[in-house]
């Protein structure tokens, strides 16, 4: 599986795009760091390059240095996060509720004109004032500590923005209520209501943005709450229950119908059909039995069995799941990027842009008063957190979804980059086969023998093939010969020495590089056999030809569906294989796939990945085996299927946890989604900010006399993240089999 990010840390404190950006900054700085990647959604970021508890520490001081505060999580901590956005929405929520219910007092009384003038009661004033700033800090608080924070630290954020427009209306406020024979009759407004009618606002739109963020990690909370508590401990014949902590590899587990596997392991004795969804996204149950691995998280649903824990804790398939879901999960694409620039001097512009606005009123506006209002307004209604959460909620919620359907995508930019697909490359055995192979014919003097020399080699070989030819000599059985000096020629063959004879078995190609030449008999029975879409095998012995093995790898039932599915998103479906001629044609004829090319060694495959992005294409390579390694790697998407070599998973950029080509084509359907969805967010936050801020800064006042209020400018500043939020959260219901 992959391997897991070294590093993870959540981070307290931050509020906007500008907060991510300066956190990041400061943990690249870090001597070691390779990838630094901070998610101000689950307000988390993971480093690569470091380890160890010197390394986590510097991390925390770099952090703190940069005015926040950072603790390293686990895998399990997203129950702890869950629970922590729950508590965040109820507190916002509260302080919401208690900042506009007295904003609305004010408002209301005000309207009614129930409240003294200030020439008539100036005490209230001031006591109105004391209330304000009472309430102000009770539910503001942390916005004016954040901005007290990040100014110390050289830094502005929107804790900044918010307390520097709500802060200025209420000294405004209260140096009229204070000294009012200091400021013209005309510009006496107190803005007492609106200081925190701005700040009920805000609160407002981060409780209902805690709310949404904490639906994201659904995904994840669902994976990790499919491993049980305890497990059934069988010793000397007694069965206990234990927690799963305590399991080691070796131990013997009992497992009933309907319970959950515990840890991962291979069964010893009994027999069941077991329900794979959450690790294949496939609903049908698999029949199971003594000798097959199973994987914890996954539903027993009939029989009863033991099995022999072979992994637990982070070495389980389903721990290596959550944490790549969870790494995805942070990473940023390359549309990204353009935000983090932006965001790097939003705030100071903003500033900027208030005070001119202040200077432009006050000289050539109507009075001091208006100056005041549209320079808080520009303050207020600016929004960088919208800015960034657009792409990170996106990311989050897509690669959850992906997750469901048993896709791991390792990171945003393969997610990004699997939309702009329109190539699809796939390997031939285990891809679009089966990757069960059987031997159907075999065609020697001493069929026997052959097989037995044979199955001598193939005992050194993972390929499937060789799996074939193993099978059938055990089911015969017939034993092993001694073998020395053996070679494996990837995509080709492999060789040996056997009692003092030289040994090979391989493709044609292979014998054909060995200068073995094909007697006319055999040539026929080979175009034959291929015709049939049979992969034929030859064995030669001191470089004559002593038999051919015919086997028969049957396409998946789905493949050709799947294929027409990719067909019908616009994709060009192309084969790859090292098979022959009439075998490949045979095969892509029947799975209906657009052209095929036969004979390819692994360099070959990595050649014709790299020969079809010269001409402009965006590829995506399919594969299963190690001779998929390199052009996997090649690919602009590199697609394992997850029963494949722990080589072919680790150069991939999505592992498809089924055998099932169906994932491709949702794949590419959530990443279209996806992307579409970053960029819906990333429109409104811009659009949101290119008129929000010149409307805030009073154009439409010339013309029309529109002033926006600094309250209805928090609204609209709430309004942008939830908007943004929201949007995100609509993935969780998409269906790529609809799209």
């Amino acid at each position: 599986m992959i391997k897991a990010p070294i590093i993870h840390l959540q981070i307290e404190g931050m509020s906007c795009a500008s907060c991510a950006g300066k956190v990041e900054k400061a943990l690249t700085d870090i001597q070691g760091a390779t990838l630094v990647q901070v998610n101000l959604a689950n307000h988390s970021a993971q480093i690569d390059g470091l380890e160890g508890s010197e390394a986590t520490d510097a991390l925390i001081r770099a952090v703190e240095k940069a005015g926040y505060k950072a603790a390293p999580i686990s895998t399990e901590d997203v129950f702890k996060t869950q629970s922590h956005e729950h508590t965040r929405f109820i507190n916002m929520l509260k302080k919401s509720i208690t900042a506009a219910a007295f904003g609305l007092t004010l408002m209301a009384t005000g309207w009614l004109q129930l409240l003294p003038a200030l020439n008539e009661s100036q005490s209230f004033w001031i006591t109105v004032g004391i209330i304000t700033f009472a309430i102000m800090t009770f539910t503001g608080g942390h916005y004016y500590s954040g901005a007290v924070r990040s100014i110390r630290y050289g830094n502005t954020n929107m804790d900044t923005l918010i307390a520097l427009g709500t802060g200025t209306a209420w000294a405004y406020s209260m140096f009229i209520a204070l000294f009012p024979d200091l400021i013209m009759a005309s510009a006496r407004h107190f803005y007492f209501e609106a200081a925190v009618m701005i700040i009920a606002f805000i609160n407002l739109g981060q409780a209902l943005e805690a709310r949404g963020r904490g639906k994201t990690s659904t995904a994840i909370r669902k994976l990790i709450g499919l491993t049980p508590k305890t497990a059934c401990l069988v010793q000397n014949g007694i069965d206990s229950t234990v927690p799963i902590e305590t399991l080691k590899p070796g131990d013997m587990i009992r497992i009933k119908p309907g319970e959950k596997i515990p840890v991962d392991g291979e069964i010893v004795e009994g027999s069941s059909t077991i329900n794979e969804a959450m690790l294949t996204g496939e609903p049908m149950p698999v029949q199971k039995q003594a000798g097959d691995t199973v994987t914890g998280g996954c539903l027993n649903t009939t029989g009863s069995f033991i099995f022999k824990v072979t992994h637990t804790g982070s070495d389980t398939v389903l721990a290596h799941i959550i944490e790549m879901v969870q790494r995805a999960q942070t990473s940023r694409p390359a549309i990204g990027r353009m935000v983090n620039k932006v965001t790097a001097v939003f705030v100071p512009a903003v500033i900027s842009i208030a005070m001119i606005t202040y200077v432009v009123w006050y000289l050539f506006g109507p009075g001091i008063d208006y100056a005041f209002v549209t320079a808080v307004t520009v303050l207020i209604i600016a929004c960088p957190c919208a800015l960034g959460l657009a792409t990170p909620m996106s990311i989050m919620v897509g690669i959850g979804k992906a997750a469901e359907y048993g896709i791991l995508i390792r990171n945003g930019e393969a997610l990004e980059r699997a939309g702009h697909i329109d190539t699809i490359i796939l390997d031939k055995t285990g891809t679009i086969t089966a990757g069960t192979p059987e031997v159907t014919d075999i065609i020697a003097d001493d069929p026997d023998q052959a097989l037995q020399l044979a199955a001598s080699l193939e005992s050194h070989s993972e390929h499937p093939l060789a799996e074939a030819i193993m099978t059938t000599a055990n089911k015969k059985g017939l034993s092993l010969f001694d073998t020395k000096d053996f070679k494996s020629h990837t995509g080709l063959g492999v060789s040996a020495c056997i009692e003092g004879q030289n040994i090979a078995l391989g493709s044609k190609t292979f014998m054909d590089s060995l200068d073995i030449h094909l007697p006319e008999n055999f040539e026929k029975t080979f175009e034959k056999l291929s015709k049939q879409a049979k992969t034929v095998v030859f064995l030669s012995k001191n470089n004559e030809i002593e038999a051919v093995f015919a086997i028969s790898d049957p396409i998946k039932e789905d493949t050709h569906i799947a294929i027409k599915r990719m067909h019908q998103l616009g994709m060009e479906v192309v084969m790859l294989t090292g098979d022959n001629q009439h075998t490949a044609a045979a095969v892509a004829k029947e799975a209906g796939i657009d052209r095929f090319f036969y004979e390819m060694s692994p360099q070959d495959k990595d050649g014709k990945v790299a020969r079809l992005q010269r001409d402009g294409k965006q590829v995506a390579m399919v594969g299963d085996g190690i001779n998929d390694a390199a052009a996997l790697a090649r690919a602009d998407v590199g697609i394992a299927m997850g029963s494949g070599t722990d080589i072919a998973i680790e150069s991939a950029d999505i592992t498809l946890m089924h055998g099932s080509l169906h994932g491709v084509p949702r794949a590419i359907t959530i990443s279209r989604a996806t992307i579409r969805n970053i960029k819906q967010n990333l429109f409104g936050a811009f659009i949101y900010n290119v008129f929000g801020i010149p409307i805030a800064a009073g154009v439409l006042f010339p013309l029309f006399g529109i002033l926006l209020n600094p309250v209805m400018a928090s609204a609209a500043m709430a309004a942008s993240s939830v908007t943004v939020v929201s949007n995100a959260n609509r993935l969780r219901k998409f269906n790529p089999d609809d799209a």
